[in-house]
């Protein structure tokens, strides 16, 4: 699957900020096998900094934008990966949940569980004709919206069919994502909050 966005050596070294907030975005919704290609990393660092992320903790309050974005994720993400995402501890992402009266997505719950009962229907020729048509420049989020489909199940067709998106327009694709999300016009991606490590992190 992880083989439909990332050709190529994978880059080593530091890790820029836009990576780390993109490690973030994935986080919980894929694989590190999958982070690693999006990123264009190792899948042993993506698994390093995932881990490194455990250990960043902030004490400030919560942004606006955070508070946006704490919504908009907590539906369909476990609360440990919300720890690792805000960098916060398990307390504060119970009580912020608990201030907003937010509750996980059932199709979610049932997926923990490995209901089968979540399984998608098998895809008609229109829908695989369809998918074909907008995968090499649409996010897969809207391609799985329009579809009723789950963004997992779009990417894996996608992999089957042999189908690539641009690899320049990745994280550009991305950002579309969530500006759509928010539906803010400016179009901006609310940055993380500055962040302080509650133990020496793990050298880069």
């Amino acid at each position: 699957m992880a083989e439909i966005t990332c050709r190529g050596e994978p880059r080593q070294g530091p890790w820029a900020a836009n990576e780390v907030q993109d490690l973030r975005r994935y986080l919980g919704v894929s694989t590190p096998e999958v982070i690693a290609r999006l990123l264009g990393r190792p899948e042993n660092e993506v698994r390093e900094r995932i881990l490194d992320l455990g250990r960043i903790r902030t004490d400030t309050q919560w942004g606006r934008d955070e508070i946006v974005e704490f919504k908009r994720v907590y539906g369909t993400r476990t609360d440990e990966d919300l720890t690792r995402i805000f960098g916060r501890p398990l307390a504060d992402i119970e009580e912020l949940a608990g201030e907003h009266s937010l509750a996980k997505d059932k199709a979610f719950l049932r997926r923990l569980k490995g209901d089968v009962a979540t399984r998608m229907p098998r895809w008609t020729q229109t829908e695989l004709d369809r998918l074909r048509e907008l995968y090499t420049n649409h996010a897969n989020l809207d391609i799985a919206r329009e579809l009723g489909r789950s963004v997992k199940s779009v990417v894996s067709k996608a992999h089957n069919m042999g189908l690539r998106k641009d690899l320049d327009r990745l994280r550009e694709m991305g950002r579309q994502n969530v500006s759509h999300r928010y539906q803010r016009e400016d179009d901006v991606i609310p940055s993380m909050p500055p962040v302080s490590f509650d133990s020496d992190p793990l050298p880069e």
